[in-house]
């Protein structure tokens, strides 16, 4: 397995899209109104939008630069229109119509000749032929001018450095940040056909490399890419070489209809379960992944947005807090225990299980991280109106704390009882569907929270209560914490018993653009996930992969044969050390020199030779040799002058990384000791020994806990240093040894 991280193309496949290309338009807009994108033909695109305010307005955008693809398959940036011609026709319903006040307009964002930011406004209607909600829209971005009437008002456009430009969509009534309801929702289209871009700008390179097909897979989600239509979504996962089932998450701020109460928006089954807009985009989304040979697992948590949950579905604290994530806006958990929140769960699912069996997909869905919220404090939110008259009003119980044991195992058997419902809505919709059950290993088996497994992994869930186990640890993955991810997964397995062939694994996600460096641990973790034989790993997220350039490729692992044998004859004090640098040196004409160093650390020489004092060390080192076909292969070898590290400075916490390579220093000259010797290695924390730890392979040391800010990791050890023969011919003669010279056995130290 391979990886890397693609900041720009080099040399990478492209291919040339034209300007306005319905694929690369977004969407966006302010809550509480919803609007989704999608793609209708080569030349067309269709905006779905419910509006619940006065002041709703959304954006149908074009940018200059794309941010949304994968740094592999972006088109370029150009930001001069000028010589740029585009044509559309354009329908609507729903919407101020083009010739209205507040009616479409395409603002300009960017900058004027001079260089100064400004924003021109494009009335559409003055650029229109046709009725007010179907109309042929012309646009020459060299002549084009801002203002509501022309010629008086014209404000001519310099497209020369434009930023990004979209059209405005409101609905009929519209006040500028008005945030007073709407009478009911208003549900509204805008279709573009016949897109065309035409002049000598109209055309942009585009990225159109292909990652061969491998063995990850990819999950996303509806809250990161609702703005985006799923044809150029599913273009990406195509071209990075993901397959099989996309793990979707269909989220849980963007699919709900909503009911306004009380001064605020509320969830609501009125006129359906999904909004339009969420259900135009999957359903163009289901289609497209089948056309494709793609599967969908359709993902649905008991998380719902704050600020439109009902205040009794909400779990809660003992002194009534509501259970909230730390998501800005922040999310809430509906409580397993109030039927009406576990029967809306169910009515949402099968909606979108219509979707999938609409379009000829095999169903296949997941119940992702059902589980009573835990405080920061420890506090267990079972304390909702619902969850105390089921569980008969427990006492407080905080989980880093003494608990009561009987009342986390009620109360798992009471989440465990709402995930079956949920099962058994699924599979009475859709006899044969497979059932997914996602478990967060990192809260339900934090180590500070030893009783967590009984709330939140419940033995109701053991196999074969579902069809599939996903675990997921992003936390320890991206932290590189091999070894408390393999401690929960064996836990996880032991506790719930489903064989590692029903079984998936989830590895990621780098939650913050400046962390990209987390990748390694992610794709490190997956490429456990995969050794471990589970049926299928992904990576979590698509969009944090095409914001950073993540790409995976599998190929023969880079492995140099290496036995990890000692060499079986101990060095006399004859034996020969010879570290060697490699160092340039240029010598001017009056004799000054500049001197480089070519190689980051010395390489050792041996010439064991010495060491050899009897035919019977002949014959094993002859025997030794042949087993290694000469140079073909490594081993260790106890360097008798440097083979120990004491309190050798490996690390500084950060409260995030847990992994640490054992290292031995020579001033500022670092060397990565890859050979430590087993049972040898000990470490400290700010001096203080502990055994909370893991040696993994090529020396490196994972901490059971990550270390706070500042804490100082050390490392005291035994050592080993990976050689090779050095020559191909290994010259031994009777005579020459009983005569007493030694024989010459050259080695050489090996990179790791």
């Amino acid at each position: 397995m391979g990886w890397w991280l693609a900041e720009q193309r080099r040399g990478q496949a492209e291919d040339v899209v034209k300007r306005f290309d319905p694929l690369f338009w977004t969407v966006d807009f302010p809550r509480p109104m919803l609007a989704s994108l999608v793609t209708t033909a080569a030349d067309a695109l269709r905006v779905d939008l419910v509006f619940h305010r006065r002041g709703d307005l959304a954006g149908l955008i074009w940018a200059a630069e794309d941010r949304w693809d994968h740094p592999l398959l972006a088109y370029a940036t150009r930001r001069d229109f000028r010589d740029c011609r585009l044509r559309f026709r354009w329908r609507s319903s729903g919407v101020i119509p083009l010739d209205a006040v507040h009616g479409p307009v395409l603002t300009i964002e960017g900058r004027d000749a001079a260089g100064t930011a400004r924003s021109w406004y494009v009335r559409l209607w003055n650029y229109a032929e046709g009725t007010a909600e179907d109309a042929v829209v012309a646009i020459d971005f060299a002549t084009v001018a801002g203002g509501f009437l022309l010629p008086g008002e014209a404000d001519p456009v310099w497209a020369g450095d434009v930023d990004r430009m979209f059209v405005s969509l409101v609905p009929p009534g519209y006040a500028d940040e008005d945030a007073t309801p709407l009478a009911a929702p208003v549900a509204a289209w805008v279709e573009l056909t016949g897109i065309a871009c035409d002049g000598p700008g109209s055309v942009l390179p585009i990225g159109a490399a292909v990652v061969p097909e491998h063995g990850l897979r990819i999950a996303t989600g509806y809250d990161d890419c609702y703005n985006l239509a799923p044809a150029r979504l599913l273009r990406n996962i195509l071209h990075l070489g993901y397959r099989g089932d996309i793990l979707h998450y269909v989220g849980m701020s963007h699919y709900f209809r909503l009911e306004a109460q009380a001064g605020g928006f509320y969830v609501s089954l009125a006129g359906g379960v999904l909004a339009e807009p969420c259900a135009a985009w999957h359903r163009d989304f289901a289609s497209r992944a089948n056309a494709l040979g793609l599967g969908v697992i359709w993902s649905l948590s008991y998380e719902l947005l704050d600020q439109h949950c009902w205040g009794d579905w909400k779990q809660r604290a003992a002194d009534g807090s509501p259970a909230l994530t730390g998501w800005d806006p922040p999310s809430t958990l509906l409580s397993p225990a109030h039927g009406g929140a576990m029967a809306y769960l169910r009515a949402v699912a099968l909606a979108f299980v219509g979707i999938a069996q609409a379009a000829g997909l095999a169903v296949r869905f997941q119940i992702g991280e059902p589980w009573w919220w835990v405080m920061a404090d420890g506090g267990l939110c079972i304390h909702d109106a619902a969850a105390k008259a089921a569980l008969g009003d427990p006492a407080p119980q905080n989980l880093r704390e003494p608990v009561d044991a009987a009342v986390l195992e009620a109360a798992g058997a009471l989440l465990a009882q709402s995930t079956f419902a949920l099962r058994d809505a699924v599979k009475a919709a859709a006899p044969g569907a497979v059932v997914l059950l996602l478990a967060y290993l990192p809260t339900v088996l934090d180590p500070a929270m030893p009783e967590a497994k009984r709330v939140n992994l419940p033995l109701g869930w053991a196999s074969p209560a579902f069809d599939v186990l996903q675990l997921e640890d992003y936390d320890w993955a991206a932290a590189g914490n091999a070894a408390g991810s393999e401690r929960a997964v064996a836990a996880a397995e032991a506790r719930l018993g489903y064989p590692v062939e029903r079984q998936h694994y989830l590895a990621g996600f780098v939650l913050r653009p400046e962390d990209k460096d987390q990748w390694r641990g992610i794709a490190e973790a997956a490429a456990r996930g995969r050794r471990r034989g589970v049926a299928a790993t992904y990576v979590w997220a698509l969009p944090q992969v095409l914001r950073d350039g993540f790409i995976h490729f599998d190929q023969e692992a880079a492995m140099t044969p290496f036995d990890d044998v000692s060499f079986p004859i101990a060095l006399g004090r004859e034996a020969e050390v010879a570290p060697e640098v490699a160092t340039a040196i240029v010598t001017s004409a009056g004799g000054a020199e500049r001197r480089n160093a070519e190689w980051a650390e010395a390489r050792t020489r041996y010439d064991v030779g010495p060491g050899v004092r009897s035919e019977a060390d002949i014959a094993e080192l002859l025997g030794f040799f042949r087993a290694r076909m000469g140079p073909a292969r490594g081993f260790r070898l106890r360097d008798p002058f440097d083979f120990e590290g004491r309190d050798v400075a490996i690390g500084t916490g950060d409260g995030t990384v847990a992994r640490f390579q054992l290292v031995k220093r020579y001033g500022e000259s670092v060397r990565r000791i890859t050979r430590p010797v087993a049972g040898t290695v000990s470490v400290r924390l700010d001096g203080v020994p502990t055994a909370a730890f893991a040696l993994g392979a090529g020396g490196v040391v994972t901490l059971d806990a990550a270390p706070a800010a500042g804490v100082q990791v050390t490392a005291s050890f035994l050592f080993d240093v990976p050689v090779r023969f050095a020559e191909d011919q290994l010259r031994v003669s009777r005579a020459s040894f009983l005569a007493g010279a030694a024989a010459s056995v050259p080695l050489v130290e090996i990179r790791e």
